[in-house]
């Protein structure tokens, strides 16, 4: 018997894993490799990257992984606030002048700074309320988090608004993967929060790109990672839970003491059988929008007017943003490199469109945006490009969601959840997740180590 079975290999399972690697553990993963939605290539000095490409730094659940793992990551050195909207190209500056930098009506003005104002005031409070509080667990602070404006959707917080101003605040807030009337006020807010790195900001980038991380995470686990291991269910015993699986055509089970479910919430739902009816309600109401990226490499030989910056934000376009993945590179470097990576973000509504689009398609008409938002003969240094897709990538946050968090943190005695739909953090809400299941793990795995080889009775003074 197995002390702990990790269901999925992505960031959740690894964190899991990684923190169990002293017990006899199995991660189970469906795919053909680990990482989910966390994934990039090394091209010489350079990486495509596809998925998660920024993490939470000093004092976070991801540095005490990097730490533990021995994986460098850097304060992405590029502007944030770049935009490109309607011929106009910024790449830095304060970010409440940007409507009087764009071209656009009077009336889309109008609409951006009243709705704009909206914003402001609640990040100010969102603010307040993500900052940790003496004396209070992390599942207090989430609670909180998700309790902010979360009975209303982004859409009614702002109103109506003209195409324009409509687009601005759509290519922030829909990186969450929903749409402004999907998402709830709190989310949008606290997304303008997050990328704006007021109160609990990702901005620390992974030398090498991201799955540095978890490649080597992998490469410690060894064999205990098996792939293309499709669990079909996973059901409570006595003393133990049973994982059914099938891998190479295969039929198998294998029991362990525990289990982390670290897959998707619709996937933990169809899986975990016998979990409370209550928890299964709550893994049912979790939604999920769709990511669609391409990844460019280049081979430009000299420097160029995007080099200090890392995300263009690209309102009106077939993707919400571009990330110069060359960032952390230029960065480094005293002489220029030869050379470029850039990854392109199609979200929410936008991935919608592309999801089921050939790889052709979606690269020419990420190319032909993305060569109109950099100019300078971007395209035709394109050496390589390659298109990666999610139908359920990340979770967001909509009205009402605040109601379930309490039930999804309960679990059982033997089965313990984790993944990013237990959080707002992303990344770090995985890795976090997937650190407390670990505890809980080890913590009824060290309690029968130290049970007697054969039960005795139980005498109460």
């Amino acid at each position: 018997m197995k002390d702990a079975v990790i269901v999925g290999g992505g960031l959740a399972g690894l964190s899991a894993a990684w923190r169990l690697r002293h017990w006899d553990t199995v991660v189970l993963e469906s795919g053909t490799r680990v990482g989910g939605r966390i994934r990039s290539e090394r091209r010489g000095d350079y990486w495509l990257n596809w998925g998660g490409h920024v993490f939470a730094g000093a004092g976070s659940s991801t540095d005490a992984l990097l730490n533990e793992v021995g994986v460098m990551a850097v304060q992405i050195p590029g502007s944030l606030q770049g935009l490109s909207m309607n011929g106009k190209f910024i790449k830095k500056g304060h970010i409440a002048t940007y409507p009087f930098r764009i071209p656009m009506s009077l009336a889309a003005r109008v609409d951006t700074m009243r709705a704009g104002l909206k914003v402001v005031s609640g990040v100010a409070k969102y603010t307040g309320v993500v900052r940790k509080r003496i004396g209070e667990s992390g599942a207090m602070r989430q609670q909180r988090i998700y309790d902010f404006e979360n009975s209303t959707s982004f859409q009614d917080f702002v109103g109506n608004l003209s195409e324009d101003a409509a687009a601005l605040f759509k290519t922030t807030v829909t990186r969450s993967a929903g749409d402004m009337d999907q998402i709830s006020a709190g989310a949008g807010i606290g997304y303008f929060s997050l990328v704006l790195g007021f109160g609990q900001g990702l901005s620390q980038g992974i030398v090498g790109g991201p799955s540095t991380l978890t490649e080597s995470i992998a490469a410690a686990l060894g064999d205990r990672i098996e792939l293309g291991a499709v669990v079909q269910e996973v059901v409570h015993k006595k003393d133990s839970v049973l994982v059914r699986y099938r891998q190479d055509g295969v039929d198998r089970e294998v029991e362990a003491r525990t289990v982390v479910l670290a897959t998707t919430a619709d996937v933990s739902h169809k899986i975990g059988v016998d979990l409370p009816e209550e928890l299964r309600g709550a893994l049912d109401q979790i939604k999920y929008g769709p990511h669609v990226s391409t990844a460019f490499l280049t081979n430009e030989t000299t420097a160029k007017p995007w080099d200090d910056i890392y995300a263009i934000a690209a309102p009106k376009r077939s993707f919400a943003i571009a990330l110069n993945q060359a960032s952390i590179v230029r960065g480094t470097e005293s002489v220029r490199k030869p050379g470029g990576s850039f990854m392109t973000f199609s979200p929410a509504s936008l991935g919608k469109a592309l999801l089921e689009k050939p790889e052709e398609e979606v690269i020419n008409t990420h190319l032909t945006d993305l060569d109109q938002v950099l100019g300078h003969g971007f395209a035709g240094s394109v050496v390589e490009a390659k298109v990666d897709r999610w139908k359920n990538a990340s979770p967001y946050c909509f009205p009402g969601r605040a109601k379930i968090q309490s039930t999804l943190m309960r679990g059982t005695d033997r089965v313990f959840l984790a993944g990013d739909y237990l959080g707002t953090l992303y990344t770090e809400s995985s890795i976090t997740t997937g650190f407390s299941a670990a505890q809980e793990a080890a913590s009824v795995l060290a309690t029968h180590r130290q049970a007697p080889p054969l039960s005795g009775l139980s005498i109460v003074a």
